[in-house]
């Protein structure tokens, strides 16, 4: 065989080679497309007042209430069904970074999406009476004359 046709068939060989790689990524491609479609996370509260479930987009699609959520305060309540709601679109997150490193492989973006805590929720917000400076367009009319 001449120096030629030898190099033609390494070429062959390798380009098949490719293909080949090329099939199984996409192979592993779209395994992990549909893994990424069943992700869901369900956290619980530390209390058990409250429990999330959250899908592979990020959204909640169940809350459930414990027997004490009733009794709660309703601020405390809500902070706690803000802090499961962030664990749980978090874990979600993290769940799917783990399918797509077993599918794809590592990387630096997934190590960090791995590495993070789900941030704190804001504190809740108290309703207070507002200033007496801001009770100055309490009952004012636009549409009247002045002040009811």
């Amino acid at each position: 065989m001449s120096d030629e046709a030898e190099r033609l068939l390494r070429r062959i060989e390798a380009i098949e080679s490719a293909a080949a790689d090329n099939r199984r990524r996409a192979e592993a491609y779209e395994q992990t497309v549909e893994e990424m479609k069943t992700v869901t996370a369900t956290v619980t509260s530390p209390d058990g007042m409250v429990t999330v479930v959250s899908d592979s987009g990020g959204d909640v699609r169940q809350i459930k209430f414990g027997g004490r959520a009733g009794q709660a305060d309703p601020a405390v309540l809500a902070k706690t069904v803000t802090q499961t709601v962030a664990a749980a679109t978090a874990a979600a997150a993290r769940m799917q970074a783990e399918v797509v490193r077993r599918g794809l492989g590592e990387s630096d973006v997934l190590d960090r999406v791995l590495a993070r805590e789900p941030a704190a929720a804001p504190p809740v917000p108290v309703r207070q009476e507002p200033a007496q400076e801001d009770r100055f367009f309490e009952g004012f009319t636009v549409f009247g004359r002045g002040r009811r």
